[in-house]
């Protein structure tokens, strides 16, 4: 291909760190091709379905209020799960009803709206497109190859393709012997699934206690994924429901269960039940998502080529936040792209401008909080198993009015409470808050 011919930029993936980047460029004149493997942009992509506004109106301006939303989240509920029991703590935040801050959605939706913006920004979108290799010359990324037989010549290739476990163009692609990401481990890796489930819009607010048109999350610990580490959640959209949760791949592979087990026992507890009760799947999705941390995270730069979003292991899970550092980080990638393409220079060097971009943002100072938390889950099952039982059977008797006078309920509490290892759970719940830290 002739150098006229070559883009300035070749992004790999349109879920909202590919579009992100290229709509920043494109909007800059950049020459931009935003390459999708799915039939169109979202066909493809999975999330478990929440999106925060602010992020999205930093990329498109005021008209991120067009976009495809389900509905803005009014209230928020986290429950930690007994087989027969709930404990919860639910949040209604009414101010969020004249100025929300997050929506749920649905990715066929909201990424082929999104694809449409880079656009009409000037990017071209190519959809029915699978990259298979990395084009390295002369120990430089300049490209891609396609499933097309079409060879994509780039200043800088934007890697946005999720995590490609195994398969993927990091892994795969070897400059200086090297490759650009290590072989990621089963514990670093959660396997994540949904369904989206038909439901009456009268019913889903009837059922959530929500005002016409705005929407409840639930999300859910413990029992609910089997005491592995993760959670499952309800989202309500306009008229379905994406149900859903996910786990470590490592504590799938121990346990041998599927997410099919999962779900279905997610389904049947008693206080689920009836909130899906009527309620229709029309459609299960599943994926992996990287739960590596902060220490997980791969080089994110090098010579012709940017890493982002899920790609370069960028989520937080106790926040459930994966789009808005997807499209964070595909925009500081556009941005250093601008830059270079103003400096006339390419250079590993020049592009390690979008590092330092990350660096100095919330996205790195939330990974670094946040690194341990997931490790720590791990190597204390109790938190999500024991524990819980032992917090429902002190409620239980707390609540319960028999006659026992409050001083011998007091005693039995903590009689209890001691028995299962009352120094070991304030520990462990010390050593939850310091990873919050």
């Amino acid at each position: 291909m002739a150098d006229e011919e070559k883009f300035d930029a070749v992004v790999v993936g349109a879920g909202p760190a590919g579009t992100a980047a290229a709509i920043t460029m494109a909007k800059a004149g950049l020459q931009v091709a935003l390459l999708e493997r799915g039939p169109k942009p979202g066909s493809k992509n999975v999330m478990g379905g929440i999106l925060y506004n602010h992020y999205l109106e930093e990329i498109v301006g005021d008209d991120w209020k067009q976009a495809p939303l389900e509905r803005p989240i009014i209230e928020e509920r986290r429950w930690v799960m007994t087989p027969s029991a709930v404990i919860g703590l639910d949040y209604k935040n009414l101010r969020n009803r004249s100025h929300p801050h997050s929506y749920s959605v649905l990715r066929a939706r909201f990424d082929a709206w999104f694809a449409e913006q880079a656009e009409k920004a000037g990017a071209m979108v190519v959809p029915e497109t699978v990259v298979e290799r990395l084009i390295v010359k002369n120990g430089r990324v300049i490209g891609v190859g396609t499933g097309r037989g079409d060879d994509l010549y780039a200043e800088v290739t934007v890697v946005c393709e999720g995590i490609g476990l195994g398969t993927g163009l990091l892994e795969n692609t070897v400059i200086d012997g090297r490759p650009l990401r290590r072989k990621l481990r089963p514990n670093e890796v959660a396997l994540a699934f949904k369904e989206i489930m038909d439901l009456d819009p009268g019913l889903i607010e009837e059922r959530f206690n929500c005002e016409s048109g705005e929407g409840c999350t639930v999300e859910c610990f413990g029992d609910s994924t089997m005491g592995m580490s993760g959670f499952m959640f309800i989202y309500t959209n306009h008229d379905t429901l994406s149900v859903g949760g996910g786990a470590l791949l490592s504590e799938f592979n121990q346990t041998l269960r599927s997410p099919n087990d999962v779900m279905e026992h997610f389904k049947k507890h008693p206080a689920i039940k009836p909130l899906l009760r009527g309620a229709e799947t029309v459609e299960f999705l599943a994926h992996l998502i990287p739960e590596g941390g902060y220490r997980g995270i791969p080089k994110v730069h090098g010579p012709g080529y940017l890493v982002c979003g899920d790609a370069a292991m960028l989520s937080n899970p106790v926040h459930r936040e994966g789009s808005n550092l997807a499209m964070e980080s595909g925009r500081f990638a556009g941005e250093t792209v601008i830059h270079a393409k103003e400096m006339g220079d390419f250079s590993e060097r020049r592009l390690a401008e979008y590092r330092g971009k990350l660096d100095h943002s919330w996205v790195m100072a939330d990974m670094k909080k946040y690194d341990k938390a997931v490790p720590l889950l791990e190597h204390n099952p109790q938190m999500l198993t024991k524990y819980p039982v032992v917090l429902d059977q002190a409620l239980d008797e707390f609540f319960r009015v028999d006659g026992t006078s409050k001083w011998d309920k007091q005693k039995k509490i903590l009689k209890m409470v001691r028995k299962e290892g009352m120094f070991k759970m304030g520990w462990d719940t010390v050593k939850a808050l310091w990873a919050m830290k």
